[in-house]
């Protein structure tokens, strides 16, 4: 792994997708969302949400530093195969509230555990992309599979990114430090900097610049936070407890969580998990390779 490598792949959690909220047009047959009061937390939070469509229950957890808009190309699809699609924002994240607490593994995971709770949803396919992972395998590991059927997850962060004598696969805590330390000093720049590796060559710059604008709405404080939580926690234990399906879908051309860092150990960790390596894929996977993407998460979530 070259220097530029090792430096994108210690902004893991950057990637995120670049698009907007659906709406449900005329005539479609789609029906449109659902609004309900937030999500509220175990600290007295608001979590907003929407909630589309009628069918086994899909829950989406989103990137680092984005909201649950980014899933725009996947909330049509799963809805027309039949699925009721819910999408949060994370606390301090998009619509949702915040209050400077909470960004560490186990209350992220809690938070998803009142999603779940609270719409009473069972037999739920969770899906995540990037950081959205260690939510679900946090909370599986606290809160166990009752209302979970199977997962998959996109592009994941785990299982460690840490180098240590058992994790020679990891990246020096340094090279983390480094990455915030850049935050620090010019988040902006920092993203203008590595926003190309996310997509492809094809992507289309509304959509880039689309994506940065959505990264630069979320407060320095809160992608610190978060960053913290994804690079600084060992997820090994709990990713070695989970008993439910899981599929884990990751481009073999993903700088920023490289496939052999990320996503081949985290199936591998997984009892029974299934690894589909998508050709050419980066990161935003779930946008440049949305087809190849929807078609995964259906068969799965339908198998």
């Amino acid at each position: 792994m070259n220097r530029r490598n090792l430096m994108q792949a210690a902004a893991l959690v950057a990637g995120a997708g670049a698009l907007s909220a659906p709406t449900a047009s005329a005539g479609s047959g789609r029906p449109a969302t659902r609004h309900h009061a937030a999500i509220a937390t175990r600290d007295g939070l608001n979590l907003a949400y929407e909630d589309w469509g009628a069918g086994p229950p899909v829950v989406l957890i989103h990137s680092w530093t984005l909201q649950s808009a980014m899933w725009r190309q996947q909330i049509p699809a799963l809805n027309d195969a039949g699925f009721r699609t819910i999408a949060y924002d994370r606390r301090g994240h998009g619509r949702s509230d915040g209050n400077g607490q909470g960004y560490d593994a186990d209350t992220l995971a809690d938070d998803l555990g009142a999603v779940l709770d609270q719409l009473d949803l069972r037999g739920a396919t969770l899906v995540s992309h990037s950081m959205g992972a260690c939510e679900i395998v946090r909370y599986l590991s606290r809160h166990g599979s009752a209302r979970v059927a199977k997962v998959v997850m996109l592009a994941p962060t785990t299982p460690f990114l840490i180098k240590t004598a058992d994790n020679p696969l990891g990246l020096p805590p340094t090279v983390f430090d480094q990455t915030r330390a850049q935050w620090k000093a010019d988040f902006t720049g920092w993203i203008a900097a590595n926003q190309a590796p996310f997509f492809t060559p094809q992507t289309p710059p509304e959509t880039v610049d689309w994506l940065v604008a959505i990264m630069r709405q979320c407060q320095l404080p809160v992608a610190l936070a978060t960053s913290l939580a994804v690079t600084g926690v060992d997820f090994r234990p709990d990713l070695a407890k989970m008993r439910v399906p899981t599929l884990v879908a990751h481009g073999d051309a993903d700088s920023s969580a490289p496939l052999a860092l990320t996503g081949k150990p985290t199936a591998a960790a997984i009892a029974g998990a299934r690894l589909e390596v998508l050709k050419g894929a980066p990161h935003g996977l779930f946008l440049t390779h949305a087809d190849q993407v929807n078609r995964a998460i259906i068969a799965f979530a339908r198998a």
